[in-house]
C-alpha cells in the first residue's frame, strides 16, 4: 500500500520505519528533511509538502507535536487538505484536541475523504519495537480499512469509538499516568520521612 507519513521525529520516524519493514511503499515529509534521512536511506521517498504527500498516497498519516502543528499541516498552505484525493484516508497519530479532530474530519468528509484519530502511547522505544498502544477513533469500516497500516505500527490497536474518541482516550491515559506518577512520588516522600 502507498502510505504517506508526515512528522518523522522521535516517535514518527520509528513508526514510519515499521511501515517500511511491513513492505508498504512510504512517502515522507517533515519540516526538517534531515529527520527523514534514515527512512530515505531505507527506500522511502521524500515529497516537498504535505499536499504532495496527500496527493500521492492511499493513506496519509501524521505524527506531530500537538494540535497547532496538526492544524497547520492539514489546513495550512500546501497542507493535506489541498492535496488529498477523494476516496483516500487520513490517520492522525498526534496527541490532539478532540474538537480539532472532529472539525478536520468534517472538512475531509465533505471531500469524500475518510479519517481516523489514532494517538499512540509507548514512546520512542515502543515505536521502535512495535510495543505501542494505538487508540483509534472513527467509523468501524474505516478502522478495518486502515488495519494493515495500523497493525504494522503496533501490537495493540484498539477501536475505541467514533471520531475524536481516540484523542479523548489518549488525554485520559495521560492524565491517569501523570496522576499515578505524582501519587507515587508522594508515597516515596512519605516513606523516606
Amino acid at each position: 500500500m502507498k502510505v504517506g507519513f508526515i512528522g518523522v521525529g522521535s516517535i514518527g520516524n520509528p513508526m514510519a520505519g515499521q511501515l517500511l519493514r511491513a513492505g508498504h511503499e512510504l512517502l515522507v515529509h517533515d519540516i526538517r528533511r534531515e529527520a527523514a534521512a534514515s527512512l530515505l536511506a531505507r527506500g522511502a521517498a521524500w515529497l516537498d509538502s504535505p499536499a504532495a504527500v496527500a496527493a500521492a498516497s492511499e493513506i496519509v498519516a501524521t505524527c506531530l507535536p500537538g494540535p497547532k502543528e496538526m492544524e497547520q499541516v492539514v489546513l495550512g498552505p500546501k497542507g493535506i487538505l489541498e492535496g488529498v484525493r477523494k476516496g483516500s484516508l487520513y490517520v492522525d497519530h498526534t496527541t490532539n484536541s478532540p474538537l480539532l479532530v472532529r472539525r478536520v474530519h468534517d472538512l475531509l468528509a465533505a471531500r469524500g475523504v475518510d479519517m481516523l484519530d489514532a494517538p499512540v502511547s509507548g514512546g520512542t522505544e515502543g515505536a521502535q519495537t512495535r510495543d505501542l498502544l494505538v487508540m483509534v477513533g472513527g467509523e468501524g469500516r474505516v478502522f478495518e480499512r486502515a488495519r494493515p497500516v495500523l497493525d504494522a505500527l503496533a501490537t495493540r490497536v484498539i477501536h475505541v469509538g467514533a471520531i475524536g474518541c481516540g484523542s479523548v482516550c489518549k488525554i485520559m491515559h495521560n492524565c491517569a499516568s501523570f496522576t499515578l506518577d505524582l501519587t507515587m512520588a508522594e508515597c516515596w516522600t512519605v516513606g523516606v520521612k
